[in-house]
């Protein structure tokens, strides 16, 4: 039987979507991803909810995807890609805000997934890596799109350089909208779910001009569809994926 690592709950009428395996630092294993993408889908109509907050339990928001079961075939490199992909269209398919809570550090895919999300509100614990660049792996969620249309410039060297951007610098370059204390960050993000979507309810309309087009999406999905094939056929997904557990097992002894 499959593990469920997505809690979710209704606070002040606003659906909270909390990834839960801090022992694993909130990793992502396919089934929590098909699990999410339904999840949001469900709320996402706005018939239950005002709106929709994503966060994490623990140190961390999430650590992306588990290395430790990380796909040994192309077949399984195009599923984990489209599953990542389709958090994205779920995310941009709602008729209400999506806000991220980013509680501590998020890594690879699940940094990605707060890209499409409307606000991303983070704790001074906050923290964005992209170690995709350095580990052969591909970036996934559009966010080939969705981070230069954020951060412009920035996103060459965050993703090229695998660099960590902390809180402040987050939000001096527009990874997050706004920082506040651990213990009121939930809060703070329903409170702006609630502010965003407010009687009557004309914010489903303002989301599809503000939010990016689905052409758009699907044109980066596909691009990063062919750079992961690429990546997996030259080989340099191994040899990154094996490279980081020998330098981890090293750091070990």
């Amino acid at each position: 039987m499959t593990e469920n690592y997505l809690d979710t709950h209704i606070d002040d009428d606003v659906a909270v979507l909390t990834l839960n395996r801090p022992a694993k630092l909130n990793v992502l294993d396919v089934a929590t991803r098909v699990r999410l993408a339904q999840t949001i889908r469900h709320f996402g109509t706005g018939d239950l909810v005002r709106g929709i907050v994503l966060t994490g339990t623990g140190r961390a928001f999430s650590a992306g995807e588990d290395l430790q079961a990380m796909p040994s075939t192309y077949d399984e490199i195009r599923e984990a890609f489209a599953t990542f992909h389709d958090i994205t269209r779920a995310i941009l398919e709602t008729r209400i805000p999506v806000i991220a809570a980013v509680n501590g550090i998020a890594v690879g895919g699940a940094s990605e997934i707060t890209l499409c999300c409307d606000g991303r509100i983070g704790s001074p614990a906050a923290e964005y890596f992209q170690p995709e660049n350095h580990r052969g792996i591909i970036i996934s969620n559009a966010s080939s799109f969705l981070m230069s249309r954020l951060v412009r410039n920035h996103a060459m060297r965050i993703v090229l350089g695998s660099q960590r951007i902390k809180a402040d610098e987050a939000l001096r370059i527009g990874l997050l909208d706004e920082i506040v204390a651990e213990e009121h960050l939930v809060a703070r993000a329903v409170d702006t779910v609630r502010q965003w979507n407010p009687d009557p309810r004309t914010t489903a309309l303002h989301l599809s001009l503000l939010r990016p087009r689905a052409e758009e999406i699907e044109a980066a999905f596909a691009r990063e569809d062919d750079a992961a094939r690429q990546s997996w056929e030259s080989g340099a997904l191994t040899e990154g994926i094996e490279g980081f557990w020998e330098s981890k097992n090293e750091r070990r002894r």
